[in-house]
């Protein structure tokens, strides 16, 4: 397996007053490509933090980041921002589209940034990751025109315009209930079987799931990992039932 990202003795600390609390506690890690990679933890385990931490998003304390062998901790904002564009994607429990634009422009604007392709080429694709996420009937519409299911897909679809070498998920479904959570499921589901690499931070077992790697993650540690096969709706009862003996036997 290629690793396509990996963490050295990754720690986040935050000063409270003259208090310093380890979220992230000298982690070492590697995702590797083309995995649905899951982490989970307890409240407050810095499951988040890590997903900050390992995209860049936020800064590490100590420790080091690697994006395809190439360090990637200590670098400019400028730089970060620019490798955030063309190789990361990025899918939050909150959609954050814009709201005075429509979900064609929405999507088309994100992959302006990325540069990988005229305007019109850029716009088209926005067109096609629309209608691959099955909300192509509401381009034209403004996000408060439509559900929180098709806004999420519109997220998904935004984040995959750059075309990513990662795609970061935190907390995808955390918003939407059961109808909306699992065809949300389904389409980053279809996403990974196409060779898409997936890191998400998720509490829900449905969700966990979907990976075919979980990571569990507590005082600031990654205290086990389990090992499932691709994912099958068939054995999809199967696999719940081994997620949750194993997360009764961390205590979850």
């Amino acid at each position: 397996m290629n690793t396509i990202l990996q963490g050295k003795k990754v720690s986040r600390i935050f000063l409270q007053g003259n208090k310093k609390t380890a979220v992230l506690d000298q982690i070492d890690l590697e995702i590797y490509d083309g995995d649905f990679t899951v982490i989970m933890g307890s409240s407050g385990a810095g499951k988040s933090t890590l997903l900050y931490a390992l995209s860049g998003m936020d800064q590490i304390s100590g420790g080091q980041v690697f994006y395809k062998g190439r360090q990637i901790s200590g670098l400019k904002e400028k730089q970060m921002a620019k490798l955030r564009a063309e190789e990361f994607g990025f899918v939050f429990q909150q959609t954050n589209l814009v709201s005075n634009l429509t979900l064609l422009e929405n999507v088309a604007v994100a992959g302006y940034v990325s540069r990988k392709g005229s305007t019109e080429e850029i716009r088209e694709r926005a067109r096609q990751l629309l209608k691959q996420m099955n909300v192509e009937k509401a381009e034209n519409r403004f996000p408060s025109q439509v559900s929180g299911g098709e806004a999420q897909r519109a997220a998904i679809a935004r984040a995959m315009i750059g075309q990513p070498g990662l795609l970061f998920a935190d907390e995808p479904t955390g918003a939407l209930n059961r109808s909306n959570t699992t065809e949300v499921l389904n389409l980053l589901t279809d996403l990974n079987r196409s060779g898409q690499s997936i890191l998400m931070v998720t509490h829900d077992l449905r969700a966990a799931a979907r990976g075919n790697r979980i990571l569990y993650l507590e005082d600031g540690k990654v205290l086990d990992e389990l090992k499932l096969p691709s994912y099958s709706e068939i054995q999809e009862k199967a696999r719940e039932n081994k997620l949750s003996q194993w997360l009764s036997s961390l205590q979850w």
